[in-house]
């Protein structure tokens, strides 16, 4: 079950790139597990490793706390590429809880939304001030919708009604199901009894 997401204040970790697709999140050879646990350990995998195994001298990736960088913002067309649900859970399981882009793949954002993982769209000279200022410190109010960034005023952001009301419930869209299940047996049994009549 994932936690509940009313307000997040993190620093953010930048990647720059464009079109970082769904491989790059977990390689295709870390797709044998049905499991969230540890595949945060293959995120980035092929950015943070050598072809021996060996974490990679400087790569910023290996050195980040994920306590205090809870939001990434990536570069234009986040998560392009294949369907995969393990590229949400890989980001969770290392530590984000936010992705933040101008553009992210359909595919992706819904998967994301499923499981946890909030990906918010930005118009271009917002995400071009997240991009310039690494580590700054932002907080996302999914409440009422709005990125805070510094003094400025607040920047609006769009999420589907439903993945939004799951995320601040701390819940999936199964779990939303069974908080209802009163409700929803007292409707068949009122229903069964209208047929029968």
């Amino acid at each position: 079950m994932p936690e509940r997401f009313t307000q997040l204040t993190s620093r953010t970790f930048v990647i720059p790139q464009d079109s970082i697709d769904t491989d790059q999140i977990i390689p295709a050879r870390f797709l044998t597990t049905t499991s969230r646990e540890g595949l945060g350990a293959s995120a980035f995998y092929d950015w943070r490793y050598d072809a021996n195994g060996a974490p990679i001298p400087g790569e910023a990736l290996n050195s980040i706390d994920p306590q205090e960088h809870r939001i990434l913002v990536a570069g234009d067309n986040f998560a392009c590429g294949s369907s995969r649900e393990h590229a949400p859970w890989a980001l969770l399981d290392y530590g984000f809880r936010a992705v933040i882009s101008t553009s992210i793949a359909d595919i992706f954002t819904s998967n994301a939304l499923k499981n946890g993982l909030l990906p918010i769209t930005v118009d271009d000279a917002t995400h071009a001030r997240l991009l310039a200022e690494p580590a700054g410190r932002v907080t996302i109010d999914l409440e009422a919708c709005e990125l805070h960034i510094g003094n400025e005023a607040p920047v609006p952001f769009t999420v589907e009604p439903f993945a939004r009301q799951c995320l601040i419930e701390g819940v999936d869209a199964l779990g939303w199901l069974l908080e209802r299940r009163d409700a929803i047996e007292a409707y068949e049994q009122r229903r069964a009894q209208e047929l029968a009549a």
